[in-house]
């Protein structure tokens, strides 16, 4: 990084403003389409899945106790949203599993 670090800071944060302003001044109506309604539903469970999955996986060549959390917090959310549980619920339900598989596998609490 050969720059002005203070610009890519600057440039950073005006494009996460864009993103987060754009939508909010160019859609000023409710939205009609049963497709981008859809689609638009299920961005943050998308979002959530994209984030944690490659996590879940993680190493795969490390032994199978190692990916027990990860794999017990992909049961329970699965099994959650199935049920129809909202994404909170899922979320936290997801660390407690991913703790309690932790605390069981080595003993401790942190």
């Amino acid at each position: 990084m050969s720059g002005n670090v203070y610009v890519y800071i600057f440039l950073m944060a005006a494009v996460t403003y864009a993103v987060r302003v754009l939508p909010l001044t160019l859609i000023r109506r409710q939205i009609e389409s049963r497709f981008l309604r859809s689609f638009l539903y299920y961005v943050p469970y998308v979002t959530l899945a994209v984030m944690t999955f490659p996590a879940i996986l993680g190493d795969l060549n490390a032994p199978l106790m190692q990916l027990l959390p990860g794999l017990a917090a992909l049961a329970v959310g699965v099994a959650l949203a199935w049920a129809g549980a909202g994404l909170f619920p899922v979320a936290a339900a997801c660390c407690a599993a991913v703790f309690l598989a932790e605390w069981l596998r080595t003993g401790t609490l942190l």
